[in-house]
C-alpha cells in the first residue's frame, strides 16, 4: 500500500480537484494525507457564524468534515494566508502563501512527506487550474518539496482538462441550462485558458464510482455556497462528465494520455 499527499491551496479545492482520487485510493486500502497551504481566510463568509468563531475555523471543520467522506488518515496545514485572487492587496499581506519563499514553504510540505515517507505528491499544474496565486504557488511548492524530501515521492499534477470542461458547457449552453458567457478557453484569472489541453495531459483515471463521495465532499464546505452549490446543481449527465475523470500531468513523461491509476 501506498502513502499519498496531496497539496491543495484551500480547504474545499480537494473536493472540487482530487476527490475522486482521494476516495478511490483510501477505499483500496491506500494511506491519503492532505495538505492545505492556507485556512481560506478569504472565503465567502458564512451568515451563521457563531459568537466569535472565525471563517478559518468554519473552514477547518469543513475540512475534517470533507476528509472524513473521503476517507483522509490526517489533514495538516502548511499555516500561510489565503492570498485572494489576482491583483489583490492581499496578495503583497505577510504570511500571504503567494508570496512565500518556495524554500521555506517546501520544506514545511518536505517535514510532512518526511513524516509520511510518502509514495507520491500531487500538486497542481504550472498556472494551478485556472491562474488563482495560490494555485500557481502549489505548483511551485510541490515541486521543491519533492526535491527536498529525504526519500523524494513521484510527482503528478493534478488538473483540469479543457477540452472536456468545453464540451460540457457547450451542451449546457445548448440546453439552455447555462446563461452566461463563461468561456474555459477564454482568459482565466491570471489570463491564460483553463486547465490543459488533453493532448498535454498523461493520466486519466475513472473515478466515476466515488461521484457520491465528492458530492458529499463539496457539500461538507457547504460555507462556500457560491462555489459548492454551482457544482451540486450540475445536471447528473454533466456531473458525471466533468468528475468521474481526474487528470493528471506526469512532469518529463513523453506526450501521450493514457487510462490508468496514481498508484503504479
Amino acid at each position: 500500500m501506498a502513502t499519498i499527499v496531496f497539496l491543495h491551496a484551500h480547504p474545499d479545492d480537494e473536493a472540487s480537484q482530487t476527490a475522486g482520487s482521494m476516495a478511490r485510493a483510501a477505499a483500496e486500502g491506500h494511506r491519503v494525507v492532505t495538505v492545505f497551504a492556507t485556512g481560506g481566510e478569504h472565503g465567502e463568509v458564512p451568515d451563521d457564524l457563531e459568537p466569535g468563531e472565525t471563517v478559518v475555523q468554519r473552514r477547518r471543520r469543513e475540512a475534517q468534515d470533507s476528509a472524513d467522506v473521503l476517507g483522509v488518515a490526517r489533514i495538516a496545514w502548511l499555516g500561510y494566508v489565503d492570498s485572494g485572487m489576482t491583483g489583490w492587496e492581499q496578495n503583497a499581506l505577510d504570511g500571504a502563501f503567494s508570496s512565500a519563499d518556495v524554500d521555506e514553504a517546501g520544506s514545511r510540505l518536505a517535514a510532512v512527506l518526511d513524516e509520511e515517507d510518502a509514495d507520491l505528491l500531487v500538486g497542481y499544474d504550472w498556472h494551478g487550474g485556472y491562474g488563482h496565486p495560490d494555485h500557481v504557488q502549489v505548483h511551485r511548492v510541490a515541486h521543491r518539496a519533492a526535491e527536498l524530501a529525504a526519500r523524494p515521492p513521484r510527482l503528478l499534477e493534478s488538473t483540469m482538462n479543457r477540452d472536456v470542461v468545453r464540451a460540457v458547457f457547450r451542451a449546457a449552453r445548448a440546453a439552455g441550462a447555462l446563461k452566461d458567457d463563461w468561456d474555459p478557453d477564454g482568459p482565466q484569472d491570471d489570463g491564460n485558458p483553463l486547465g490543459t489541453p488533453e493532448a498535454e495531459i498523461h493520466l486519466k483515471v475513472d473515478v466515476s464510482d466515488y461521484l457520491e463521495h465528492r458530492r458529499a465532499a463539496l457539500r461538507a464546505h457547504r460555507s462556500q455556497r457560491t462555489d459548492t452549490e454551482a457544482l451540486l446543481g450540475m445536471p447528473a449527465e454533466a456531473f458525471t462528465a466533468m468528475f468521474g475523470t481526474d487528470h493528471y500531468i506526469d512532469p518529463g513523461r513523453p506526450p501521450g494520455v493514457r487510462v490508468g491509476w496514481i498508484v503504479e
